[in-house]
């Protein structure tokens, strides 16, 4: 084997390398081995997780559009004061309050 002399401000070590073997079932990094569930997860489906992220997010953005669109056209319908006109009669319709919180 080979000697490998490590130096620190306070520490000398000397190490004898007898093999150079690496473990075949599991990845190193830094002298820690990374085998958590969460990481093998993020690593296999990492691109479709996210894809599929934005795509429900995107659902929920346009469906919220859609809904308080649909309530302030509903508040037209019934006769009352448009928003842009100065009217706060969405304020009490259920339609416009389901957009807002999706």
């Amino acid at each position: 084997g080979s000697l490998i002399t490590l130096s620190c401000l306070s520490h000398r070590v000397v190490c004898q390398v007898i093999s150079s073997a690496v473990p075949a079932d599991s990845i190193l990094d830094n002298g820690t081995s990374d085998s958590s569930w969460i990481t093998r997860l993020e690593n296999n489906y990492g691109f479709y997780i996210g894809l599929g992220l934005a795509v429900f997010s995107s659902f929920l953005i346009g469906s919220s559009v859609i809904l308080k669109k649909k309530g302030l056209l509903r508040l037209v319908e019934k006769g009352g004061t448009r928003a842009g006109d100065g009217g706060h009669g969405y304020l009490k319709d259920w339609l416009w309050w389901a957009g807002l919180l999706t």
